[in-house]
């Protein structure tokens, strides 16, 4: 499982227009993508993680200030495009697995106490943030 995590100050996902997702002030903007051997188990692992990794402003977590994160799948975090000119996707995993491994790393996130905004799986989405640093990181688990 891979993340690609944004310190922000605000975010939003919008799908046909409609708002569906949004973090107002600090935050993280997570956009994770699944591959065929991840696992529940792994969904949690990552949850954890993004709870508690300290990239907020002094250092702070999540977890530490109360703060939101906005998650939106991203099967394209597989994309291979080390050949030719057009990337492959073998390494994603297909929808009806990677959609309930997404959803439980949400649903670890909120067991944990986290405010979570999420996109819509699938969708076709428009995503706006404000990258605080600019400060971005990638986390495997």
């Amino acid at each position: 499982m891979r993340a690609v995590v944004q310190r922000v100050d605000g975010a939003n996902v919008v799908v046909a227009g409609e708002t569906v997702g949004e973090i107002v002030g600090e935050g993280l903007c997570v956009l994770v993508g699944v591959t065929h051997e991840d696992t529940p188990e792994k969904a949690a692992q990552l949850a954890r993680k993004l709870w508690s990794v300290r990239i907020l402003e002094g250092e702070k977590s999540c977890s530490d200030v109360n703060a939101p994160l906005l998650v939106i799948s991203q099967f394209t975090l597989y994309g291979d495009a080390r050949k030719g000119r057009r990337p492959t996707w073998n390494a994603a995993a297909p929808g009806p697995v990677a959609e309930p491994l997404v959803d439980e790393v949400v649903t670890q996130l909120r067991a944990l106490g986290a405010h979570v905004e999420t996109g819509r799986f699938g969708a076709s989405m428009r995503v706006s943030l404000t990258n605080h640093g600019p400060f971005t990181v990638l986390i495997e688990v």
